[in-house]
């Protein structure tokens, strides 16, 4: 057992002994010199004793430490010269035991190898400046604290998402740890990085200043990773009008999206006349591909995906029906569907709460389709019972990624059946996991308590469906 001699007064003495009895470790016995009535806070135990000297007085002092071999000591004092009196007698009783010397003075210096000088300004002023935004987390009681190991949470769209540990460490940093749901991964050279991984790095501080930039800067990559163009299915039996706004709306998004092409597949190209207008359309970034027979369209749907790279499908509700929603779900690649209401006049995204899983799942594609189309995000939490006590992992998860990007988010909590306060909202775009429960008959979804899969009723509403893992 190690014995520890805490030499303190005021204010901050008081806080410090107090964290000592309520997280002490039971290898050390604590022994305290507290003029502040400590007794009064605290109550004597096994390990925990207070002495009634003047650690000022030499005599006093050395009468403490006669009799124990001490391991550390720590004074934590109100006043300047008291502090360096009782500093002086300790290094006339023992000249090399460790001190730990808190100070708020910033010109107090003591050449001397075994003591450690915490500076209180100094240490304040770093801890208020970790709260500034985009401003890294580094080690403070490991190592040099000077910055040679930091911890860094990869955000979706960074360039260092699904990239090999191998193809991005060099001599000067290394990635020591990653942190992923929950679970410490002690990585080699193939191990990969994902969205939402929690890097401990360590290097050269210097170095790792511009590796937390480099990791941190998002690029809104939305499609990737599903892939990186657009898919658009349009029926030419439909009315003229709709086949527009659905076609404008498409090349809207590729507009958005960073350097993607925009492919059209046609459905019943007997109406020449669309035919014509739409190819008028054509460029180096919009291509039109010739219509299928309809025996054929699912698997040319799957060869077009895999030989273009797509990454969104872009779809009518009239024609995401049973076989076309169980053939795209497959694919895995987000869904989005046309609603009455235009998505270039929509400010606005609305996410129900869901699963634990898929809500932190479909975290990193939610805020990046938000930032590239400037939407606001409102997260909310519709309960019929009023039971909103299970979702605050939900809303801790999504405002820590909100903080991350200074992105702001809504927080919606009310009393009430989700498809109803659907049903009113206006000028929204609804996003939501693309999940086996999608393709769910109607029927079946009349008797289910899932709420958040009754949405593909509601027509005037646009949506994006984000796949999950099952």
């Amino acid at each position: 057992m190690k014995n520890i001699l805490i030499i303190a007064n005021g204010d901050m003495a008081k806080h410090f002994v107090q964290w000592v009895d309520k997280s002490r470790i039971d290898d050390n016995h604590y022994y305290i010199t507290c003029n502040n009535h400590a007794e009064t806070i605290l109550k004597p135990t096994s390990n925990l004793s207070f002495i009634k000297e003047d650690p000022t007085s030499y005599l006093r002092l050395s009468n403490i430490m006669r009799n124990i071999d001490f391991a550390v000591v720590f004074i934590v004092m109100e006043d300047r010269e008291e502090g360096f009196a009782t500093y002086r007698n300790i290094r006339l009783i023992a000249p090399r035991l460790r001190i730990v010397f808190s100070s708020k003075w910033d010109d107090l210096y003591i050449n001397d190898d075994n003591i450690k000088v915490i500076n209180i300004n100094k240490l304040m002023a770093s801890s208020l400046y970790e709260e500034l935004p985009n401003v890294p987390m580094i080690a403070k009681n490991i190592g040099l604290a000077k910055g040679e190991i930091m911890e860094i949470l990869v955000p979706f769209g960074s360039s260092y998402t699904y990239r090999h540990i191998g193809s991005v460490s060099d001599r000067k940093w290394r990635i020591l740890i990653i942190y992923r749901k929950e679970k410490q991964i002690l990585p080699n050279s193939a191990t990969m990085i994902k969205p939402n991984d929690r890097l401990v790095i360590a290097g050269n501080p210097t170095v790792l200043e511009e590796v937390y930039k480099t990791i941190t800067e998002r690029k809104k990559l939305f499609p990737e990773p599903f892939g990186k163009n657009l898919y658009l299915i349009i029926d030419l039996n439909q009315n003229r009008e709709d086949i527009e706004i659905m076609l404008n709306e498409a090349i809207f998004l590729k507009e958005h999206f960073l350097d993607c092409r925009l492919y059209i597949r046609i459905l019943h190209m007997k109406n020449s006349n669309i035919l014509d207008e739409l190819k008028k359309n054509e460029s180096d970034t919009i291509e039109i591909l010739d219509d299928c027979e309809n025996s054929e369209l699912f698997n040319i749907i799957e060869f077009d995906t895999t030989k273009s790279d797509i990454g969104l499908f872009l779809i009518d509700n009239k024609i995401f029906k049973r076989q076309m929603q169980e053939r795209l779900y497959i694919l895995k690649r987000p869904l989005y569907i046309f609603g009455i209401n235009s998505l270039y006049n929509i400010s606005k995204a609305t996410l129900l709460m869901g699963d634990d899983i898929e809500m932190e799942t479909l975290s990193s594609s939610v805020f990046d389709i938000c930032e590239t189309l400037n939407l606001k995000l409102s997260l909310c939490n519709y309960d019929p019972e009023g039971d909103f006590s299970e979702k605050k992992n939900i809303i801790e998860h999504y405002e820590t990624l909100a903080n991350l990007h200074s992105f702001k988010i809504k927080i919606k909590e009310k009393k009430a059946n989700p498809i109803r306060e659907l049903r009113v909202e206006n000028d929204i775009l609804h996003i939501a996991p693309f999940d086996k429960s999608i393709m769910y008959k109607p029927i079946a979804n009349f008797f289910s308590q899932n709420f958040s899969r009754y949405f593909l009723g509601i027509e005037k509403h646009p949506k994006l469906l984000i796949p999950i893992e099952d």
